[in-house]
């Protein structure tokens, strides 16, 4: 299926999930999404892991020591202080009230992708006045390269054309997010601030000219935005792209032990490899403390070339990252490259539908296509679309940093 075919799948007006949010407000919606069954068990799960004493995403239960070094990277941090301040300034007290968190709170973990509110913490953006949310967007450039910046943008505003298809931009629109900001923004002291909801979760840690980003969840469904106007794109194709160019270059024996599972939803996964959820992603919200042991094939057993293509792919990832961060990021990246593993679910031929993963010490990176949640499809398609970043071993929300202040 391709990204054009995603309008055969949308859902008819009378369909009972739209019928649930026409003519409600967010909490009314909210408040019967979570009525069912299958949310309340979600919530349920999501709050207990939330409840857990923080410790990072490891392969054995046991985090690496001395993987994260407190640094200069050359981050502009005095550009996101002034940006930041100048968003306070917007904000009436008891928005501020709202948005802001000890640098420490819990609530870095409580990020979610669903369009259902599953929890209340922060400002939600769409609630803030127009010069609020114009000095958000000088914060969020301040803190990305201008591709990254723009990506963010595109997706917050895939999320609107979506509540466009269904006249439901009350719900999906490009403002119907978190905002937290944690600690006071300081060119010296340890701050940062974060924005959740429905395919965007961004959360950004500083501590003087190092800047983390982790974890991240950016998804589209469908994966274009088609008004026939100049916003038009389609979306996540250098990620498809590259992760399958890379995994076609691998010789057959090699795709073989790089397949964990040969189907999308295989019936020799064990029962937690898969949920409605997060259908392959292991790294999703609140699964900051998850076991997730290296599988697939090891990149040491890559030729250069292959290894090349590994570190192209994970830059696309890491687009995001300003130019000096970016770069620190990579060299840390490719230090560990030969303790670096590979892992697909799905085909590998060019229309197929795939999952993958790049995991290492310092890094672990998810691609997955979906079956339909706003739209009809049963089966994966490349036009629902998940990605992804996490930094494991207690680097997530830049924690690893702030243990050693």
């Amino acid at each position: 299926m391709s990204s054009q075919d995603f309008r055969d799948y949308l859902m008819p007006a009378d369909a009972p999930r739209i019928a649930l949010a026409r003519g409600v407000d967010l909490p009314t919606y909210s408040e019967r999404m979570l009525a069912t069954e299958k949310a309340q068990k979600l919530k349920a799960h999501w709050q207990t892991m939330l409840d857990e004493t923080f410790r990072g995403i490891t392969t054995d239960g046991e985090i690496k020591p001395d993987l994260f070094t407190l640094q200069d990277e050359g981050f502009a941090v005095e550009e996101a202080v002034a940006a930041a301040q100048a968003l306070l300034v917007t904000l009436d007290e008891s928005q501020q009230a709202q948005a802001r968190y000890a640098i420490d709170a819990r609530e870095w973990r409580a990020w979610y992708n669903p369009e259902i509110p599953f929890n209340d913490f922060g400002l939600r953006l769409e609630k803030t006045a127009p010069q609020s949310r114009e000095a958000f967007w000088q914060l969020l450039r301040s803190c990305t390269s201008e591709r990254g910046f723009h990506k963010v943008q595109q997706l917050m505003d895939a999320n609107h054309f979506l509540g466009e298809l269904y006249d439901l931009t009350h719900i999906m629109n490009r403002w119907s997010f978190h905002f937290l900001l944690f600690g006071e923004p300081s060119t010296t002291q340890p701050w940062g601030w974060s924005i959740y909801g429905h395919h965007v979760a961004f959360c950004c840690f500083m501590i003087g000219r190092q800047l983390v980003i982790a974890p991240t969840f950016m998804g589209v469904e469908p994966n274009v935005i088609a008004r026939g106007d100049e916003s038009d794109c389609v979306l996540f194709t250098a990620e498809e792209q590259h992760g399958l160019a890379l995994m076609q270059s691998l010789s057959s024996e090699q795709q073989t032990r790089a397949t964990v599972y040969a189907l999308m939803e295989d019936p020799a996964m064990p029962p937690e490899r898969f949920n409605f959820a997060d259908q392959r992603h292991l790294g999703g919200a609140f699964q900051d403390n998850r076991i997730i042991p290296s599988e697939g094939i090891c990149v040491a057993e890559f030729s250069p070339s292959q290894k090349a293509a590994l570190m192209a792919t994970i830059g696309v990832f890491l687009g995001f990252l300003p130019d000096a961060p970016y770069q620190a990021r990579l060299k840390l990246i490719e230090h560990y490259l030969d303790e670096t593993w590979w892992s697909w679910i799905g085909g590998c031929g060019d229309d197929d539908v795939f999952y993958y993963r790049i995991q290492s010490p310092v890094v672990m990176l998810e691609f997955d296509h979906h079956s339909g949640m706003w739209l009809t499809n049963e089966q994966p398609a490349r036009f629902h679309i998940h990605t992804i970043t996490r930094i494991p071993n207690g680097n997530d929300y830049g924690k690893a940093l702030l243990a050693q202040l």
